[in-house]
Protein backbone atom coordinates (compact mmCIF):
# COMPACT_ATOMS: atom_id res chain seq x y z
CA UNK A 1 0.00 0.00 0.00
CA UNK A 2 1.41 3.38 -1.07
CA UNK A 3 1.31 6.04 1.62
CA UNK A 4 1.54 9.81 1.52
CA UNK A 5 4.52 9.64 3.88
CA UNK A 6 6.38 7.35 1.45
CA UNK A 7 5.47 9.57 -1.51
CA UNK A 8 6.75 12.66 0.32
CA UNK A 9 10.01 10.93 1.26
CA UNK A 10 10.51 9.88 -2.36
CA UNK A 11 9.60 13.32 -3.74
CA UNK A 12 12.12 14.87 -1.34
CA UNK A 13 14.93 13.04 -3.21
CA UNK A 14 13.92 14.14 -6.74
CA UNK A 15 16.68 15.98 -8.63
CA UNK A 16 15.51 15.09 -12.14
CA UNK A 17 11.85 14.92 -13.22
CA UNK A 18 10.76 13.29 -16.47
CA UNK A 19 7.29 13.72 -17.97
CA UNK A 20 5.47 11.71 -20.59
CA UNK A 21 3.63 14.04 -22.97
CA UNK A 22 0.36 12.65 -24.35
CA UNK A 23 -1.97 11.85 -21.47
CA UNK A 24 0.14 13.78 -18.94
CA UNK A 25 0.97 17.24 -20.32
CA UNK A 26 -1.96 16.96 -22.72
CA UNK A 27 -5.37 15.41 -22.20
CA UNK A 28 -4.31 12.52 -24.41
CA UNK A 29 -6.60 13.40 -27.30
CA UNK A 30 -4.94 13.60 -30.70
CA UNK A 31 -6.29 16.42 -32.83
CA UNK A 32 -5.40 15.74 -36.43
CA UNK A 33 -5.91 18.74 -38.66
CA UNK A 34 -5.15 19.11 -42.34
CA UNK A 35 -1.43 19.74 -42.59
CA UNK A 36 -0.48 18.30 -39.21
CA UNK A 37 -1.63 17.80 -35.68
CA UNK A 38 -2.66 20.01 -32.82
CA UNK A 39 -1.80 19.62 -29.13
CA UNK A 40 -3.23 21.57 -26.23
CA UNK A 41 -0.98 22.28 -23.25
CA UNK A 42 -2.09 23.89 -20.00
CA UNK A 43 -0.22 27.01 -18.90
CA UNK A 44 -0.29 25.94 -15.24
CA UNK A 45 1.49 22.67 -16.02
CA UNK A 46 4.19 24.69 -17.76
CA UNK A 47 4.50 27.03 -14.81
CA UNK A 48 4.95 24.02 -12.52
CA UNK A 49 7.88 22.86 -14.65
CA UNK A 50 9.41 26.33 -14.47
CA UNK A 51 9.10 26.26 -10.68
CA UNK A 52 11.06 22.99 -10.61
CA UNK A 53 13.78 24.70 -12.64
CA UNK A 54 13.87 27.56 -10.14
CA UNK A 55 15.06 25.26 -7.38
CA UNK A 56 17.50 23.34 -9.56
CA UNK A 57 15.50 20.28 -10.54
CA UNK A 58 16.28 19.32 -14.12
CA UNK A 59 13.43 18.16 -16.35
CA UNK A 60 12.98 16.11 -19.50
CA UNK A 61 10.21 14.86 -21.76
CA UNK A 62 9.98 11.20 -22.77
CA UNK A 63 7.40 10.41 -25.44
CA UNK A 64 6.50 7.42 -27.54
CA UNK A 65 5.29 9.71 -30.31
CA UNK A 66 7.16 12.33 -32.35
CA UNK A 67 5.92 15.87 -32.76
CA UNK A 68 7.54 19.19 -33.59
CA UNK A 69 4.93 20.72 -31.27
CA UNK A 70 6.54 18.90 -28.32
CA UNK A 71 9.94 20.34 -29.22
CA UNK A 72 8.39 23.81 -29.41
CA UNK A 73 6.70 23.47 -26.02
CA UNK A 74 9.87 22.12 -24.44
CA UNK A 75 11.82 25.11 -25.76
CA UNK A 76 9.21 27.50 -24.33
CA UNK A 77 9.58 25.90 -20.91
CA UNK A 78 13.35 25.60 -20.93
CA UNK A 79 13.29 21.81 -21.06
CA UNK A 80 16.52 21.00 -22.88
CA UNK A 81 16.21 17.23 -22.85
CA UNK A 82 13.53 15.71 -25.07
CA UNK A 83 13.42 12.06 -26.10
CA UNK A 84 10.70 11.37 -28.69
CA UNK A 85 9.69 8.32 -30.72
CA UNK A 86 10.71 6.11 -27.84
CA UNK A 87 8.89 2.78 -28.16
CA UNK A 88 10.89 1.34 -25.25
CA UNK A 89 10.35 3.80 -22.42
CA UNK A 90 12.61 1.85 -20.03
CA UNK A 91 15.54 2.16 -22.43
CA UNK A 92 14.72 5.82 -23.04
CA UNK A 93 14.65 6.49 -19.30
CA UNK A 94 18.03 4.80 -18.80
CA UNK A 95 19.44 6.94 -21.61
CA UNK A 96 18.14 10.09 -19.89
CA UNK A 97 19.59 9.05 -16.51
CA UNK A 98 22.96 8.43 -18.12
CA UNK A 99 22.84 11.77 -19.92
CA UNK A 100 22.23 13.79 -16.73
CA UNK A 101 24.24 11.56 -14.38
CA UNK A 102 21.42 11.04 -11.89
CA UNK A 103 20.60 7.68 -10.29
CA UNK A 104 17.07 6.32 -10.72
CA UNK A 105 16.47 6.82 -6.99
CA UNK A 106 16.81 10.61 -7.47
CA UNK A 107 14.64 10.69 -10.59
CA UNK A 108 10.90 11.14 -10.85
CA UNK A 109 8.61 10.15 -13.68
CA UNK A 110 5.02 10.97 -14.54
CA UNK A 111 3.24 8.64 -16.94
CA UNK A 112 -0.27 7.53 -17.76
CA UNK A 113 -0.33 4.19 -19.57
CA UNK A 114 1.07 0.67 -19.83
CA UNK A 115 4.22 1.66 -21.81
CA UNK A 116 5.14 3.83 -18.81
CA UNK A 117 5.01 0.99 -16.26
CA UNK A 118 8.66 -0.09 -16.56
CA UNK A 119 9.76 3.48 -15.80
CA UNK A 120 7.21 3.88 -13.01
CA UNK A 121 8.62 0.70 -11.43
CA UNK A 122 12.26 1.87 -11.82
CA UNK A 123 12.26 5.53 -10.80
CA UNK A 124 12.53 6.84 -7.26
CA UNK A 125 9.27 8.81 -7.40
CA UNK A 126 6.44 7.87 -9.76
CA UNK A 127 3.32 9.91 -10.45
CA UNK A 128 0.29 9.41 -12.64
CA UNK A 129 -3.09 10.84 -13.58
CA UNK A 130 -6.53 9.87 -12.27
CA UNK A 131 -7.75 8.22 -15.48
CA UNK A 132 -4.67 6.00 -15.95
CA UNK A 133 -5.22 2.24 -15.96
CA UNK A 134 -5.43 0.70 -12.50
CA UNK A 135 -2.03 -1.01 -12.79
CA UNK A 136 -0.38 2.33 -13.54
CA UNK A 137 -2.14 4.10 -10.67
CA UNK A 138 -1.20 1.27 -8.30
CA UNK A 139 2.43 1.51 -9.39
CA UNK A 140 2.59 5.26 -8.83
CA UNK A 141 3.60 6.77 -5.51
CA UNK A 142 1.34 9.76 -6.17
CA UNK A 143 -1.78 10.06 -8.34
CA UNK A 144 -2.84 13.60 -9.14
CA UNK A 145 -6.41 14.66 -8.53
CA UNK A 146 -6.32 17.06 -11.48
CA UNK A 147 -6.86 15.68 -14.96
CA UNK A 148 -4.15 15.14 -17.54
CA UNK A 149 -3.51 18.32 -19.49
CA UNK A 150 -5.56 20.23 -16.92
CA UNK A 151 -3.12 20.76 -14.09
CA UNK A 152 -2.03 17.22 -13.17
CA UNK A 153 1.63 17.94 -13.91
CA UNK A 154 1.44 21.21 -11.97
CA UNK A 155 -0.01 19.36 -8.99
CA UNK A 156 2.87 16.87 -9.08
CA UNK A 157 5.43 19.68 -9.38
CA UNK A 158 3.91 21.38 -6.34
CA UNK A 159 3.92 18.09 -4.44
CA UNK A 160 7.66 17.73 -5.09
CA UNK A 161 8.29 21.36 -4.12
CA UNK A 162 6.24 20.97 -0.93
CA UNK A 163 8.14 17.80 -0.04
CA UNK A 164 11.40 19.69 -0.51
CA UNK A 165 10.04 22.71 1.39
CA UNK A 166 10.77 24.99 -1.58
CA UNK A 167 7.31 25.74 -2.98
CA UNK A 168 7.14 29.28 -1.59
CA UNK A 169 10.64 30.13 -2.84
CA UNK A 170 10.00 28.69 -6.31
CA UNK A 171 6.66 30.49 -6.61
CA UNK A 172 8.23 33.83 -5.62
CA UNK A 173 11.09 33.45 -8.07
CA UNK A 174 8.81 32.69 -11.01
CA UNK A 175 6.68 35.77 -10.28
CA UNK A 176 9.63 38.13 -10.60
Amino acid sequence: MRTRRDALARARRVRFMVFDVDGVLTDGALYLVQGGEMKVFHVRDGHGVKMLHEIGIRTALLSGRRSALVDARAAELGIGIVEQGCADKAAGFEKLLSRVGVPASAAGYMGDDFPDLPVIERCGFAASVPDAPLAVRRGAHYVARAAAGRGAAREVCEFILEAQKTLSRAAQRTLA
